[in-house]
């Protein structure tokens, strides 16, 4: 076992002697965000564990125990496994599960340090991302015995996709393989000329072994041949990534608005980059409106509050403004000489995380910063092949898919490259639905066409176009099964509705499908896209003031809400023509099932391809019980029940 050396280890008699001191000691010390990564068994939690013993953060009761856990597991003739250190990994063992993300906290008398232990196995590539995020520095584990594998590939090119500049490539398990310097010097050139191939200028290769502490704290007697440093030297003395975003304009989304009383009006959130002063000039984008910084207030250790002269990147605090400007949160806070773009389409990176695969067209939500906004992305440019970094066509994106594609965001957001700014280049996107973050983004640029394309003002709105025909316009959304009646009772509810002089149109599936969606298919991706256009048609009719009527299946409820989203609230009736699948089939008008059950006919909903039932749809009638002219009844005297 590798001796810890004295002069940067020596805190603990500190702490047994005066805790205040020691706590105080730390007060200024830098802290260094760092992740572990690389494939299934690669020694993540075995190194982290070692860090943390070396570091004296284990008291005495704790190694007792652990001791006693490392002869039940066997630690390879070593008196402590390493690894039963790290919380996180004795939980897998005792529940059988992975643990998503492990955060770790050690300190050395130089610097503070936040590890996030992630797991190896390729479906959970998005853990080590989560991780990764917020890293200053990623250790890339390579097992000796193993040489570089996939899962090291996709790992090296999601760290240099997110950013981060200091690369470590510990070469694990060196006491397996004899310490063996040729083995090493194989494995540095294979990830030399990997690193070139995809971008990364430098990296810092450490051979390790976790288990015996060979070249961690200090080097190592078994490896005569290699010249330093030592992981923790390394990792004490590289530079951090708050020092090059203080050198960056100053930007600080807002989270939230402080208004304990009308003389007080403050607006909270983390600098991102820059430095502000009072006196600064600023911009609040997206809206332009200038003012200027009146004071920075933070929180003092006793609670109260106290005013700053400056304020940097990294820091929490709360501006206030020499004039009383709108301002809420997701608004940006910028320097009023050099604030950050604002647009709605993106090229951007995507890193699929979600096992239901991407489908283009689909609104999610984007949250980038502290803006949410809806957006939906685009059939993928390319996917990238992580082992030999080919550009592969691609018409959605799968679970730990890496591609590029265009991205649309329902409004302008403010935003920067991710090269530029992690806080306002990255984005997650998730289901409205499910509510799972389905994906992680950065921005590359914004696409010309949304800096070409502005809202045209008219001074005739939907109210006016409204009060003129005498009626609310209203979007009559009919779903349900093929064969259900969607069509033959949305036809009746027209004409009864013509009939009381209400002015209405009525679009039907198959009539669309002749003409503005000639183009689309049945697969999922081309049904999505189906109901996303057949959703901005409806809308502008509403804009016209008109009563809509839709008889399409639209199988899936995310793309439901999104239309109901485009709409004021209460203009969508959602109306369930709820019949049984058996009943549907046995009517088959178009015998569209008989080819379904033959293979004749895919992607068909109901039988090879779902349909998710509403869940609170406004009106729900079942054809079994009614024809369709009492449903037509039903769904009017609804309307108007419901409109007085």
């Amino acid at each position: 076992m590798t001796e810890i050396s004295d002069p940067v280890y020596k805190t603990d008699t500190l702490i047994a002697e005066d805790i205040e001191a020691y706590l105080k000691s730390h007060q200024h010390k830098s802290m260094l965000r760092f992740i572990t990564c690389g494939s299934v068994d690669d020694g993540k939690s075995t190194l982290i564990g070692r860090l943390l013993y070396d570091s004296k953060l284990i008291f005495e009761d704790q190694l007792a125990s652990l001791e006693a856990d490392s002869k039940k597991v066997g630690t390879q003739g070593q008196e402590i496994d390493f690894a039963l250190l790290v919380d996180g990994l004795a939980a897998e063992r005792e529940q059988g599960i992975t643990i998503d993300v492990a955060y770790r906290f050690f300190a050395t008398e130089k610097r503070k340090f936040i590890v996030a232990d992630t797991p190896g196995h390729e479906q959970y590539t998005r853990n080590m991302v989560t991780g990764a995020s917020t890293a200053d520095l990623a250790i890339i584990l390579i097992d000796a015995r193993q040489g570089i594998l996939t899962q090291t590939r996709r790992h090296s090119y999601l760290v240099h996709l997110l950013g981060i500049k200091n690369i470590v490539v510990a070469v694990n398990k060196m006491d397996l393989v004899d310490y063996d310097q040729e083995t090493y010097g194989e494995i540095v050139e294979d990830y030399a000329r990997f690193a070139k191939q995809i971008g990364i200028e430098n990296f810092t290769p450490i051979p390790i072994s976790g288990l015996a502490g060979d070249n961690i704290t200090a080097l190592s007697n078994n490896t005569p041949w290699f010249k330093g440093p030592a992981l923790i030297d390394h990792l004490e003395s590289v530079e951090l990534r708050i020092t090059e975003n203080q050198k960056k304009p100053f930007r600080m989304s807002v989270q939230w608005v402080n208004r304990p009383n009308l003389d007080f009006r403050g607006f909270c959130g983390q600098i991102a980059t820059g430095i502000v002063r009072p006196g600064d000039k600023i911009r609040i984008v997206p809206s332009g409106r200038n003012s200027t910084v009146k004071s920075i207030v933070v929180m003092a250790s006793d609670g109260s509050e106290m005013t700053l002269d400056a304020a940097m990147a990294g820091q929490s605090v709360t501006l206030t403004f020499e004039d009383e400007i709108d301002c809420s949160r997701g608004d940006v806070i910028a320097s009023a000489d050099d604030p950050p773009p604002v647009a709605d389409q993106f090229e951007a990176t995507v890193v699929w995380m979600d096992e239901e695969v991407l489908l283009p067209g689909r609104a999610y939500s984007m949250k980038i910063g502290s803006q949410t906004v809806s957006a939906h992305i685009q059939q993928p440019k390319y996917r990238l092949d992580v082992n030999d970094m080919q550009h592969l066509a691609a018409k959605t994106l799968e679970l730990n898919d890496i591609g590029v594609a265009e991205v649309a965001s329902d409004k302008p957001i403010v935003f920067e490259s991710y090269s530029d700014s992690r806080d306002l280049g990255s984005f997650i996107l998730v289901d409205k639905i499910t509510n799972h973050t389905v994906a992680a983004g950065m921005l590359h640029f914004a696409l010309r066409r949304s800096q070409n394309v502005h809202w045209q003002a008219t001074d005739i709105d939907r109210n006016a176009h409204a009060n003129l025909k005498n009626q609310k316009p209203l979007l009559l959304w009919f779903t349900g099964l093929s064969g259900s009646g969607k069509s033959t009772i949305a036809n009746e509810v027209e004409k009864l509705l013509h009939n009381m002089n209400r002015h209405t149109f009525l679009l039907d599936g198959d009539n669309v499908r002749h003409g503005l969606n000639k183009d689309l298919g049945f697969t999922d991706a081309d049904r999505v896209e189906n109901i996303r256009r057949i959703g901005e048609v409806a809308k502008l009719m509403t804009d016209a003031g008109l009563i809509v009527l839709t008889a399409f299946i639209s199988p899936f409820r995310a793309e439901r809400q999104m239309v109901r989203s485009m709409l004021p609230e209460g203009e969508f009736v959602e109306i369930f023509v709820d019949t049984p699948l058996d009943v549907a089939e046995q009517r088959d008008v178009k015998g569209l099932y008989k080819k379904a059950r033959a293979g004749e006919l895919k992607n068909f909903t109901g039988i090879d391809s779902p349909y998710e039932e509403p869940r609170n749809a406004e009106i729900r009638v079942n054809t079994v019980e009614m024809n369709p002219q009492e449903a037509a009844r039903y769904i009017v005297d609804w309307i108007f029940g419901a409109s007085k």
